[in-house]
Order: C-alpha cells, then structure tokens, then sequence
C-alpha cells in the first residue's frame, strides 16, 4: 500500500468526506439489491431488470453533459450538498412507495430511479472533480482514486451482502429506509469540511454549445482521452451490464434467495475491492494503460468461468475474478482523465466521460436483458465474456501502435536530419 498517499489524505477535509461517503454509499449499495430483488420478485422479466437500470443511467447520461457545465461554473462543493439534500427526499419518497404502495410498486421504483438518475447527473461531475481538488500533489493522483474506488467497492461488498439479511429477516422497506437514513452523515459532513474558494473560469461564455464545442475538440485533439472514452464505451455497452443479470443468477441458476442476490453481488464487491486495492499499491509512474488492458483481459475470462459455472461456491471464484479486472475499467479510465486533464475543462470532460460510461450502460442492460430471455442468462454473459477479451486485445493493439508512433516521432525530434532527407 501506498502510504504517501495516505499521508496526502490527513486533512480534515478528507476524512470527513471519507465518513460521510462511506456510509451513504453502503446505503446505496443496500437499495440497489433491493431494487432489483423486489423487481424481480414482483415481474419475473428480466427485460424489468434492464429496465431499472436504464431508468437510472440514462438520464444521468444526458443531464451529465448540464451537470459538467455546473461543476465548471460553480463551487463543486455547493453543487455536491445540494444533489445529497435532494437525494434524501427521494430516498425518502422511494420508502414511502415501498411501505404504503409496494403491490403497485414496479412503475413508481423505476419513476423515482429516473428521478435518482437526473440528481446523478449533476452530482458525478461535481463529486468527481471535488475528489482532485482534495489531493495536494499530482502525482498521488492515481493511487488517490484508487483508494476511493476501493471505499466504493467495500461498501459494494457489504451492502448487498447486508441487505440480502434484512431483505429476508426485516423486509424491503427496511434495505429502502436505512438507505435514506444513510445521506444524513454524507450531509453533516459536506457542511463541516471548509476547502479554499473554488478559482472559477472568469467572464465564463454562457454558451453551452461554445463551452462544450471547446471540450470535444480538447478530447479529440488528445489521443490519451479519446481513446479511453472509446474503450470504456465499448465495454459499458457490451460487457459492464452482466451485473443486471446476477437476480437471475441466484433465482434461476442457483435456486437461491435473496440472501444468494447479497452474496453474488457482495463477491463482485469484493472481487472490486481487492482489485482497487491493487491499484492503490501501484507505483507511482506505472504503465496504468498496459494495466488497463492486461485487467480488461481478465475480466473477459472470469465472466467466461462464472457463466459456465453450475457449482455455485466456484462461480463466486470466478466472479470475483472477474470483478477484479472490471475494476480496472472504471477507476484507471478515470484516473487517466483525471490526471490528463486541465481543472478548466475537468468538469465537462468528465460529464462526457459519465455520459459515455452511463449511456450506453443502460442500452446495454436492455439489450442483454431481451436477448437472455431468448438464449439464458449463463449463454448471454458467456458472450459478454468474448466480448470483454476482444476489446482488451484491440485496445492492446492500439496501444503497442501509439506506443511505436511516439517512439518514432522521439526519434525523428533526436534526428531530424533523417526525417528531412539529408544525408
């Protein structure tokens, strides 16, 4: 472990909001298995499923592009306590459903996820960008989101295990209420952390289309950036969305409970969490896209051997291997934004990034959704699997061919006799 990197943390202002986080982000994780376990309880489809999840990344996806500008033109601090308030409402609106309406529930849960998924679109860019202003040296950087990534994923390992115990023993509107209860410390915290006044872009062009016509062409004209909002869109919309299946997993395959959902979605937290473990004990100035890629590969080969696993301790090992790569996908594309881009274009480049990762995830889930009713859930996340493995080796191929270009150009900067001809 990084210990620098934890030094770089003793601030006030981290610490509050390493508490406040971890907590509301337990919660979260709690609704999220009993959202898709009271689905599916009470529709038996698994298009539902893709359908809760599409409900909640999607708006994300479009209003994040807003939500960029925002973050940009405004105290990122005071955007993030503003969208945690108005999660607690929702939270709070989401139980009442559950424990007065629950019988007529299905439609009212995926109203108030599209609800979530519009507050989440403003609080990603804001709570993204925030993160890199709490880190005092660059160089950290890596290992810092690391290490926050491994505070989301331990919550993804408690969470779901937790809320498949009160979902038997307690009932579902306990996982919803604890939820809501969970923004409460989040909040204290935001108001007790004091950060230096935000340097905001001064005379900003209000123009939307300008601000955001300036960031596409920052990413286009960056190959580090583009290229990685290419590979985690391909990967968000053909292999991420396996994790809308596990509910059929533990119903169908195993013939388990809701305390199976908690287990199979705590292992993908935990496999997650060791993963960004792992990243945190990286060296700083290690190869994060070589990472990237040989991890991407085996996620590929974990989804392979959990889909053709019918002995239910061994598809939790293979899982957890998988969710071991997968974190890679989401924390080192991350990081590389983070680390590449310049704080004035941080907010937008990152709600593009969000947009990318959040809108073709729910297009993803609907369609694995529909197709798994046709060829089975194991058959669908086999092929997602595949999928996993030829990005990965695409992806690879680009790098070794960008790598190959720089050291030509390097060559030609130490030579430039030979690149002009003359002998």
């Amino acid at each position: 472990m990084n210990f620098t990197t934890f030094n770089s943390f003793k601030s006030r202002n981290f610490r509050l909001f390493f508490m406040g986080q971890s907590v509301s982000l337990l919660g979260t994780w709690m609704q999220k298995t009993a959202v898709s376990w009271v689905i599916y309880s009470l529709t038996q489809s698994k298009f539902m499923l893709g359908v809760t999840v599409f409900a909640t990344l999607f708006p994300t996806a479009i209003m994040s592009l807003y939500g960029g500008v925002i973050a940009d033109r405004h105290n990122r601090h005071s955007v993030l306590l503003i969208t945690q308030i108005v999660s607690l409402l929702q939270a709070i609106l989401l139980t009442i459903s559950i424990v007065f309406f629950k019988d007529h529930a299905v439609w009212t849960i995926i109203v108030l996820s599209a609800v979530l998924g519009i507050i989440n679109g403003f609080d990603v860019p804001a709570r993204q960008s925030l993160v890199r202003e709490m880190v005092d040296n660059k160089d950290d950087l890596p290992n810092a989101l690391a290490l926050n990534s491994s505070m989301v994923n331990l919550s993804k390992l408690i969470g779901p295990a937790l809320a498949g115990f009160i979902l038997e023993s307690f009932g579902d509107e306990v996982c919803f209420g604890m939820n809501a209860m969970s923004f409460i410390p989040v909040i204290i915290s935001l108001l007790l952390m004091r950060l230096p006044k935000q340097e905001l872009k001064p005379n900003a062009d209000r123009n939307i289309k300008n601000e955001f016509k300036d960031a596409f062409n920052y990413i286009i004209s960056t190959p580090e950036i583009h290229s990685v909002l290419i590979f985690v869109g391909l990967m968000s919309l053909f292999v991420l969305s396996f994790t809308t299946l596990t509910p059929a997993f533990a119903k169908d395959v195993f013939n388990g409970s809701a305390s199976t959902l908690g287990v199979i979605d705590g292992i993908i937290g935990f496999g997650a969490f060791v993963g960004a473990i792992f990243l945190a004990s990286l060296k700083p100035g290690a190869n994060l896209v070589k990472v990237l890629a040989i991890n991407s590969l085996v996620f590929g080969v974990g989804l392979i051997l959990f889909s053709e696993s019918t002995n239910y301790y061994m598809a939790l090992f293979f899982v957890a291997i998988a969710s071991f790569g997968m974190m890679s996908v989401r924390t080192i594309t991350n990081t590389i934004i983070q680390v590449n881009v310049p704080n004035h274009f941080r907010g937008r480049v990152i709600s593009i990034y969000v947009m990318t990762l959040t809108g073709l995830l729910p297009i993803g889930s609907l369609a694995i959704g529909s197709i798994s009713h046709y060829i089975g859930v194991q058959t669908m996340v086999l092929i997602q699997g595949v999928c996993a493995i030829i990005i990965a080796l695409i992806y690879g191929k680009y790098l070794k061919k960008q790598k190959l270009k720089k050291e030509a150009i390097n060559l030609l900067k130490q030579r430039p006799e030979q690149g002009l001809g003359v002998k």
